[in-house]
């Protein structure tokens, strides 16, 4: 199995947990992406990579399952040089992984940064409005994903942006196509659906900054205010934003780098650095 990482930036190591949906080269072109790109390799040196099925990385991959999906940050981090200890990042479902990884290796975590994330995935509340809305997205994924006609992937980039510009829209709907195909979409959201990390929120022993859109559409708020709940001493800030991705012309966007940069110790201003893009074989 080959993992697609890339390294971009200078400054004290932070590793990305890989999440919904990325293409390494793709993203650095992106107007939804490529500001958290440049933020983040300008101020760290920044590990990112596509996780299995996506992307630059193998997309033959049978096993999707919430529980390789750490065992495939656990190798990045290996290969990439993260170092001895370095900051962890997680975004949406990535925080799951992150989760894992730091109460498995609190000795290498610096610091634990959550964002829109969960601890519980859709199937624990199969009973539920918002689990029932899941899968219909997830068939509306098997039918429609690969069409050239965009609007079935139109529903996820509504979902994870709503408030985009037009060219932000064809762009995420255009990244759904490239980096994925509808059967590898379609077990990657069922894989979603069995997150399951809520027992290892108390063991998290690393300084932990939660942070979470108030209207998110895609993970909802109360999610995140869980995570921050249970983890001890963990950090909550709050963004004013329906956007799941947030974008860089919205306030929030501007709170979420001051947090960052706050708990991280850093300073407000760094020049971003060329991107590089490795590969390791995992």
């Amino acid at each position: 199995m080959r993992i697609a990482w890339a390294a971009s930036g200078g400054g004290p190591p932070l590793v990305k947990a890989a999440n919904w949906i990325s293409h390494l080269n793709y993203d650095l072109e992106s107007p939804v992406w490529r500001h958290w790109i440049e933020f983040l390799s300008g101020h760290y040196r920044f590990v990112r990579y596509d996780e299995r099925g996506c992307g630059l990385t193998d997309w033959d991959a049978a096993d999707l399952s919430p529980e390789r999906s750490v065992d495939d940050l656990e190798q990045v981090i290996e290969v990439s040089g993260a170092g001895e200890r370095f900051v962890l990042l997680g975004i949406s479902q990535g925080c799951a992984s992150a989760i894992a990884y730091a109460v498995r290796y609190p000795e290498r975590v610096s610091r634990l940064i959550l964002y829109g994330g969960y601890a519980i995935g859709w199937a624990h509340f199969s009973d539920s409005e918002g689990a029932r809305r899941y899968q219909a997205i997830i068939e509306l994924a098997r039918l429609g994903w690969g069409m050239d006609n965009p609007v079935f992937r139109q529903i996820f980039t509504g979902l994870f942006i709503p408030k985009s510009s037009p060219q932000q829209i064809v762009w995420f709907n255009e990244l759904c196509r490239r980096t994925t195909t509808p059967e590898i979409a379609t077990k990657l959201l069922e894989a979603r659906m069995q997150v399951n990390v809520r027992a290892l929120l108390p063991q998290v022993k690393v300084p932990t900054l939660v942070l979470h859109a108030r209207h998110d559409e895609v993970v909802p708020f109360t999610a995140g205010q869980t995570l921050a709940a249970e983890i001890p001493n963990a950090e909550f800030v709050q963004l004013d934003s329906r956007n799941h991705i947030l974008l860089e012309d919205e306030p929030a966007w501007a709170r979420f780098k001051e947090a960052v940069l706050s708990f991280t110790n850093r300073p407000l201003a760094a020049a971003a650095q060329n991107s590089e893009i490795g590969r390791a074989h995992v």
